[in-house]
């Protein structure tokens, strides 16, 4: 594909973002059925593109709803216009395409969700296993404290493993499946159906992963049980409130890399933003409710230092302290911001119409 033909490919992804947002931003009680989102699929596959004929990035009239009032359109064609390729998607573009995917989400069958979290449960356990691996290794050479912190900066292979393979990842999505009941799309019961869901998927497959693949590590002596033990305690030994807050920045932090991924236009972006943050969760040993299960879940079963009370303990607290990054931190301030620029928009134009009405 040559590069001219990539950046119109480019731009009618973008313009079909655009028209999506303007029934998800302008009319909150908007529920979009498949037959439209399929239309607007069809009709930007259907651009002429190759030819030299030029793809507009402006919305038309015609794309926006006829529920939508002459001002909002305006507001929304100011706002959601996304027109430089060689920059970052725009605020609205990532929002709208966050939306949609969280909204698809929210149709997938409870298998396929199911299926889809238990298998990023098992991917992720991948980042523990190379990094207990190479604590063994390098706990032999360097103190313990920085042999952890080491073998933490394999922490993203997990992740990248996940995010690109697009399995459901609780943290990661915390903040993606919340957007749509921010926006009065989707119901808070049906949310929290598909985070128990989630969740389930993913410490099951965690747990699945710890109970057969750190046994295979241990009796393949690429580490041993007090290597396991000595990882757990540095996940562990902190007071709960510790714990708690640890947990609130590494949610945050995942719900940025969620924000992040979807601003890129390539894997390769993806990639260096997924290794970058997720390798920051684990250079500062933040606690990430997904990869600390299987942390704590094999000192369980393999080590002697924790009891089934304390990792339930530090599994809940772990996961109500994700969520709230996620959701507050990420969701709630960046859809705020989103809908405080409408109505910024919204008053400069009627500023400058009433100065057109006073002339």
């Amino acid at each position: 594909m040559s590069q001219d033909t990539e950046h119109k490919s480019n731009s009618a992804a973008d313009k079909m973002d655009n028209r999506r947002l303007t029934d998800v931003s302008a009319n909150p009680q908007y529920d979009a059925s498949k037959q439209n989102i399929a239309k607007l699929d069809a009709e930007d596959k259907n651009a002429d593109m190759p030819d030299g004929t030029e793809v507009t990035e402006s919305l038309e009239d015609k794309d926006f709803s006829e529920d939508i009032s002459e001002e909002d359109k305006e507001t929304i064609k100011k706002v959601a216009n996304d027109d430089n390729l060689s920059q970052a998607k725009s605020y609205a573009s990532i929002l709208v395409e966050q939306v949609m995917d969280a909204r698809e989400t929210f149709e997938r069958s409870l298998g396929s969700l199911f299926t889809s979290a238990f298998t990023a449960g098992l991917e992720i356990g991948i980042s523990f296993f190379m990094i207990l691996s190479a604590f063994a290794l390098l706990s032999g050479v360097l103190p313990s404290h920085y042999a952890v912190v080491l073998a933490s900066l394999l922490y993203p292979i997990g992740f990248i493993i996940v995010v690109i393979g697009q399995s459901l990842l609780f943290t990661e999505q915390t903040s993606l499946l919340s957007l749509p009941v921010l926006n009065k799309i989707e119901p808070l019961n049906k949310l929290l159906r598909l985070w128990g869901i989630v969740i389930a998927g993913n410490i099951v497959g965690g747990c699945l992963f710890a109970a057969l693949m750190i046994g295979l590590g241990l009796n393949m002596q690429l580490f041993s049980v007090s290597d396991i033990d000595t990882y757990a305690e540095h996940i562990l030994g902190f007071r709960w409130w510790v714990i708690f807050g640890s947990a609130i920045l590494a949610g945050w932090m995942m719900g940025v890399t969620a924000w992040l991924v979807t601003s890129a236009r390539d894997t390769l972006s993806r990639i260096v933003l997924v290794t970058l943050i997720t390798g920051s969760i684990g250079f500062l040993g933040l606690h990430h409710s997904i990869v600390g299960n299987i942390e704590v879940f094999s000192a369980l079963l393999y080590g002697n230092t924790v009891s089934l009370g304390r990792y339930l303990l530090f599994l809940a607290v772990v996961l109500v302290g994700n969520t709230i990054g996620g959701v507050v931190f990420v969701a709630v301030l960046k859809n705020r911001t989103f809908l405080f620029e409408i109505e910024r928009v919204k008053e400069q134009t009627a500023e400058a119409r009433a100065k057109i009405d006073a002339r």
